[in-house]
């Protein structure tokens, strides 16, 4: 089983690290192509445009085949176009092959989280699932840096690095991953329009990604300004909102690699209640915080539960079906990416009107809030009392 949380793991580090890896280098592709800096941000934004479009698609498509060979495809395609971004000589190239690494993207990550049921014992899966959240974890902390030190030596090395790395974990893939056509037998006779319209029968499954959408709302409400937090209320410089982003990353990490210890204890229904409640009990106090010091270990928690709930989120949503773990897996990427969409826009209209943090920080309680009711509507807070041990994850 370690083999494969390894496998995962890297799996959604090199696509996260890929996200973020742009990002350092964009003022000096800013003028390499001579583009005006307000559309820079479209090299960032072209990777989750391919993604969240082609995420509606590529679950449907993948569920009812072999998912090994999906996810190996999807990969070989993330690496080449990942590659073909060195040799990127004007905007528009970049553009391009940054949409196609995030197609290829849409391709992979839900194959992981639809797999884990698959290769895991049934008491492992949170587990399993905490191990591939860690790798975005990790990939979000440590991502940007990496970026940094591979374009110390050319702009060009981080994108080679990364497909030669897309590559090497594609063959490990291919050498170590069972066959995963489990399911293919139930879903081989399905359709795009027979996928979707199971899950739109699927009540349960509608409540959970509503739900999903709800949660990530509010957590990128918050994460989006953070920074601008720390800059306008303890007047802190660029380099110092860095030092502070990595400690409350740290936090999301410790979270998504212990967290699964206390799942097993609890069970996942008391696990997803106590860890919302604590959210929401600690985004009540942080806009008290009266220094960066406190604000900072406030948010720091928060993550750190973040971390922790993650995983439980995604077992919730895989758990709702068998013949369409990737299409729900692709759907849950959309909600997160819409949620992330929202959250940005309510975000900044809350700092603005809204003295401190309290704007934000009380939406957030309000959407966390509204994913407890859909929860206890769903029936799963009734498991609570049955949560000793490994009885939870039924």
């Amino acid at each position: 089983m370690k083999k494969y949380s390894l496998i995962f793991f890297l799996i959604m580090f090199l696509i996260g690290t890929d996200t973020f890896l742009i990002s350092p280098l964009l003022p000096t592709l800013t003028d390499l192509y001579d583009i005006p800096a307000n559309i820079s941000g479209w090299m960032v934004s072209a990777y989750a445009l391919g993604y969240a479009l082609f995420a509606l698609i590529s679950g449907p498509i993948s569920d009812g085949k072999d998912r090994k060979k999906v996810m190996l495809y999807g990969f070989v395609a993330f690496a080449i176009s990942t590659f073909l971004c060195g040799f990127a000589t004007n905007f528009t190239l970049m553009i391009t092959f940054r949409f196609l690494a995030g197609v290829s993207a849409s391709f992979v990550t839900p194959q992981v989280w639809a797999s884990i049921p698959i290769v895991s014992p049934k008491d492992m899966i949170v587990k399993t699932m905490g191990y591939a959240s860690a790798g975005l974890a990790v990939s979000q902390l440590v991502g940007v840096p990496i970026g940094s030190y591979l374009a110390a030596v050319s702009w060009k090395m981080p994108f080679f690095v990364i497909s030669v790395a897309s590559l090497l974990v594609g063959l490990v893939v291919y050498l170590l991953l069972p066959s995963l056509n489990l399911e293919s037998q139930k879903a081989e006779n399905t359709t795009f329009v027979h996928i979707y319209g199971q899950i739109l029968k699927n009540k349960k499954a509608l409540a959970y990604l509503i739900a999903y959408f709800i949660f990530q709302t509010g957590n990128f409400c918050v994460m989006t300004f953070i920074g601008s937090w720390f800059t306008r209320d303890f007047s802190l410089g660029l380099s110092s909102v860095g030092t502070a982003m990595i400690a409350i990353g740290t936090g999301n990490l410790i979270g998504t690699l212990f967290g699964n210890k206390l799942i097993s204890r609890w069970g996942i229904p008391k696990s997803l209640f106590m860890g919302l409640v604590t959210l929401m009990f600690v985004y009540l106090i942080i806009p008290f915080s009266n220094s960066f010091l406190l604000a900072d270990i406030g948010l720091t928690i928060v993550f750190l539960v973040n971390g922790f709930i993650f995983p439980l989120f995604m077992t919730t949503l895989q758990s709702t079906t068998t013949t369409a773990r990737s299409t729900i897996s692709s759907l849950s990427n959309a909600a997160m990416y819409a949620g992330t969409t929202v959250g940005g826009i309510v975000g900044g209209i809350l700092f603005t009107k809204f003295s401190g943090f309290f704007g934000i920080a009380y939406f957030t309680v309000i959407t966390y809030l509204i994913v407890l009711v859909i929860y206890k509507m769903s029936g799963i807070f009734k498991q609570v009392s049955m949560a000793s041990g490994g009885k939870g994850n039924e």
